[in-house]
């Protein structure tokens, strides 16, 4: 039995056959080019191929692995677009008279042994981007097959690292764990393994080579470590771990149709986030009691115009009826910051997250803001809606609109349309503003929403988008938990419904503390209902 090390990505056993990730490793050879206007058409040609390439994995990705998982493609897509990528490229095209494959593998090392000399693990992960987005474009510059990773039974695969469009593209029924030479537990692949629920381990190096190919092992993503034809005794200790994680899973099932109440009968509500109609299954298979955020921006977002009235309003409708009288609750747009439609025309900002975004866009273009308005209220016939508005900051912009959607009611009304006229309006409270005058807010509104990714963003003026800074971003900071007390206090006090939709709703370690601030509802990725429920039924508030 051979035992290597490396770095776990996310808990989990799998055992099962070694398989190497195997490319064609193509080459963009140098050759003269006695047209360098053919070659620049070549690869404009190329990069509008990507373009729409890269828009349909950001959708494969947002339905598979979610949001977060899905923004890496955003992310290439903006250094696909990048003025100083594309002027590399062109101006070497033109003044070398080269073909365009050479052009943008000379950009792209270049670009590479730049960030390489910087010592910034951040910017190490964008030249694993650039390389991506380099590698795709030669590709397709030489009309060749991409890699294809096919297996007639699970395996666990090995790669000198994968790259995002590889990771997205990959058949996850034949996976069974992920295992790396090179990568970090930050990367784009480690993300979307942990969002894919895959076990992974990463960096183990060059001691795992292709003479283990075929070869039977055991990964533990906890550990990190590789048990390569491993013994009698571990096969069976890893075995017997595995078959205990499948019985805890198992209990979690037997969870399903309870509610979530804690030991001294007080009730909370957990809800499922999801990004578009098609989550809604995974939502009723993990038996969520309602949606506490629905992301609305999935219909902005990879295609080239403003959705449509009927288009918003057919799939709020699907969602609603789907849910069966559950609460549904509606975020409008959230587009701006990390969320880019080019069809918008935003202006460039020199920091978008702090620009405009979500309700200033809304309240700035409003004809955009009534369509959705008009969708939304229209579908609130078919099941129990709430409308929540982002990136509020003051009462001025609550009372503004309430003030549109009361304009929006009246028109439907003049048109015969049906609405409910009860329908509940919250807003998410993601900005310390919002949390200081929590008081004020809640006596125009019927409900909150902390958005805790936001609000530990705004709190500690720190980029969430950012892994370089993960050292320094700290989501159980005194003052963050601190907005959101005083938030839940404010809300009990005014007597409006409060809960949290952010990534610390699913913290296991902060459930009781929520429970004790007074949250009434927590709003969790599907697959973080059960284990979530469970904790709530193990607290006893009264103590």
């Amino acid at each position: 039995m051979t035992v290597l090390n490396g770095k776990g990505v996310l808990d989990g056993i799998a055992i099962g056959k070694i398989v190497f990730y195997q490319r064609k490793g193509r080459e963009a050879v140098k050759r003269h080019a006695e047209n360098t206007e053919e070659e620049l058409r070549r690869y404009q040609d190329a990069k509008q191929r990507e373009a729409e390439e890269l828009k349909k994995l950001y959708e494969k990705a947002f339905q598979e692995a979610g949001e977060k998982s899905a923004k890496i493609f955003e992310i290439h897509q903006m250094i696909l677009e990048d003025v100083d990528f594309c002027d590399a490229i062109t101006d070497t095209i033109q003044s070398e008279r080269v073909n365009a494959e050479y052009a943008v593998k000379k950009a792209c090392d270049t670009y590479i042994q730049t960030i390489s000399a910087i010592d910034d693990p951040y910017l190490k992960e964008r030249s694993a981007d650039i390389k991506d987005i380099s590698q795709k474009l030669i590709e397709i510059l030489a009309n060749a097959e991409p890699d294809a990773f096919t297996s007639d039974e699970p395996v666990i695969i090995v790669a000198d690292d994968l790259t995002p469009s590889e990771t997205v593209q990959l058949d996850k029924s034949k996976i069974l764990a992920f295992i790396t030479i090179n990568g970090s537990v930050n990367s784009h692949t480690a993300i979307l393994a942990r969002s894919m629920n895959i076990p992974a381990v990463v960096a183990v190096g060059e001691q795992l080579g292709l003479k283990y190919n075929g070869n039977n092992a055991i990964v533990d993503g906890a550990s990190g470590r590789i048990y390569i034809e491993p013994d009698t005794a571990t096969l069976k200790l890893f075995s017997e771990r595995k078959e205990a994680k499948k019985a805890e899973q198992e209990q979690l099932h037997c969870l399903k149709g309870k509610n979530s109440v804690t030991i001294d009968g007080r009730e909370i509500k957990v809800f499922a986030n999801i990004g578009g109609p098609q989550d809604v299954e995974s939502v009723l298979n993990n038996d969520a009691e309602g949606i506490g955020l629905f992301r609305s921006e999935f219909l902005y977002l990879g295609r080239e115009t403003y959705p449509t009235e009927e288009e918003q309003f057919q799939a709020y409708r699907s969602v609603a009826e789907k849910m069966k009288g559950k609460q549904v609750i509606i975020r409008t747009l959230d587009i701006g910051a990390d969320k880019q439609a080019d069809y918008f025309e935003m202006p460039k900002e020199e920091n978008p997250a702090m620009g405009c975004r979500a309700i200033r866009i809304c309240l700035t273009r409003q004809d955009v803001f009534k369509t959705q308005l008009r969708a939304l209220y229209r579908a609130t016939a078919f099941g129990n809606i709430a409308i929540m508005f982002p990136m509020i900051i003051s009462v001025g912009e609550v009372r503004a609109i309430k003030q549109i959607a009361q304009a929006v009611q009246m028109e439907l009304s003049g048109e015969g349309k049906d609405y409910n006229s009860g329908t509940k309006l919250g807003i998410m409270v993601e900005t310390p503003a919002a949390a200081l005058i929590s008081d004020e807010l809640a006596k125009e509104v019927d409900f909150f929403s902390i958005g805790t990714n936001d609000l530990t963003q705004y709190t500690l003026a720190i980029d969430r988008q950012n892994p370089g800074l993960e050292h320094f971003y700290d989501a159980h900071h005194k003052a963050v938990l601190t907005l959101i007390r005083i938030t839940a206090e404010n809300a009990r006090k005014n007597g409006i419904f409060v809960g949290i939709c952010g990534e610390l709703g699913a913290d296991l370690s902060l459930t009781e503390t929520f429970l004790r601030m007074g949250i009434d509802e927590l709003s969790v990725s599907a697959p973080c209902v059960l284990p979530l429920r469970k904790k709530i039924r193990e607290i006893r508030i009264e103590r």
